[in-house]
Order: C-alpha cells, then structure tokens, then sequence
C-alpha cells in the first residue's frame, strides 16, 4: 500500500467508498499538510471529484464553478468553503481540539 502524501495523492489507496475511509484519507491530509493549506486544498479536491462536483454542488448549496476556482492548486480555500464540502462529504472539519 502506497501511503505518499504531498504533491502526489494516491487516493485509490483508500476506499473511498465508506465514509470512515473518506475522513481517515482527509485526516492524513491535514495531519500531512506543510501549514499552508495546499495539501488539505488538493485533497478536497480529489474527493469532491471522486463523490462528483455537480452532487457536492447540489449539496453545498455552491455553483460548481464556486467549487473549482478554490480547489484549484492557486485557488484559495476560505473556512467557509471548506466547512460546506466537509459537512457534504460527511467527513469532519479540520477543528483542533485541545
């Protein structure tokens, strides 16, 4: 099994079939990510893409178009955006909790 994380995101490692595996990839990616964002950015992307962009628009309440221009690789992520596809993903937001 492929675990790389960074530029390059194996996500066919991962089932993303159920949703335990789909915020145990994005847990990977934010625990991986370098501080700047890009990581999480990039694995957002990925499975907006793998659950399909016009769903997840339909289910954020976004135009598609709202979806890609942030998930791009110089596409800025606000919390909000990445609140909306979380909650449509079931997956976790990535909140500290200490």
């Amino acid at each position: 099994m492929t675990t790389k994380l960074g530029k390059e995101l194996y996500i066919q490692d991962y089932l993303i079939n159920r949703e335990t595996d789909l915020g145990a990839f994005y847990m990977a990616c934010i625990q991986e990510d370098p501080g700047d964002g890009s990581l999480v950015g990039r694995c957002l992307y990925e499975l907006v893409k793998a659950k399909g962009m016009t769903v997840l628009a339909k289910e954020t309440g976004l135009i598609r178009q709202c979806l890609y221009k942030p998930l791009r690789p110089d596409g800025r992520l606000t919390f909000e955006t990445i609140f909306r596809i979380s909650r449509a993903l079931q997956v976790k937001p990535p909140i500290a909790t200490k």
